[in-house]
């Protein structure tokens, strides 16, 4: 599974060292060094997971953590230098799904990092396949894209685009993590595959695809599906 990962780390070797461990497994991994920025990381990038050092500047992890569980259930994974229980289990009662006590392996790290994708990861059933975000929806079992009851003539990728784009409406996917949707980890298929897939679909869905409301462009980042 490749995710998007939020890392937030003060000390930058640590932080240089886990974003290795966590791009070893094809992970894409924003990182900041202070707790304010994390929060504004992950309220704009809408993460598959957020790892989050006990000390941070600003606002401490522990502080970050508490916020984040009012606002969203994105699965974090602590760092902590404190091994006592009951800092570990003040962690884990603001919200924290997990922890890993420095110094840690990356074994141990990237284990945890796992099941908790896992764990968290989506899970439907055959009557919820259907998506729908605004006026369109994508039945994977008919492999049918249509627009306000109007089905849209659409490639094998550009369906694959649109039902992972539409799994999860307003977050925002990295071209990479597109790319591996449709393609895997093809080394001869580059992510101006996506924008090209994304040009051609504008053409089909949107009023006006040169003013796009509904396949949206996150710039510097990738792109994400709304309800227009």
């Amino acid at each position: 599974m490749c995710a998007h990962v939020v890392l937030a780390e003060d000390d930058h070797k640590q932080a240089e060292l886990v974003r290795r461990y966590l791009e070893r497994e094809n992970h894409t991994v924003a990182v900041v060094h202070d707790g304010r920025n994390a929060l504004d990381e992950v309220r704009r990038q809408r993460p598959d997971l957020v790892v989050l050092d006990v000390m941070l500047p600003g606002v401490d992890g522990l502080d970050v953590c508490r916020i984040l569980r009012r606002e969203s259930d994105v699965p974090v994974l602590m760092l902590t230098a404190r091994s006592t229980e009951d800092d570990l289990l003040l962690g884990l009662d603001l919200g924290a799904d997990d922890y890993v006590t420095k110094p840690f392996s990356p074994r141990e790290l990237m284990a945890r990092v796992r099941t908790l994708l896992r764990r968290t990861a989506p899970k439907q059933s055959p009557k919820d396949r259907v998506l729908r975000v605004g006026g369109l929806t994508i039945d994977p079992d008919k492999h049918e894209l249509s627009s306000d009851g109007a089905v849209i003539p659409c490639t094998p990728g550009e369906f694959r685009l649109m039902a992972t784009l539409a799994s999860q409406p307003d977050r925002v996917f990295t071209r990479a993590q597109l790319l591996e949707q449709l393609h895997g980890f093809d080394k001869f298929i580059t992510t101006r595959t996506i924008d090209v897939h994304v040009m051609n679909l504008r053409k089909k869905i949107e009023p006006n695809p040169r003013k796009p409301t509904r396949l949206m462009t996150v710039y510097g980042v990738g792109y994400k599906l709304t309800d227009g």
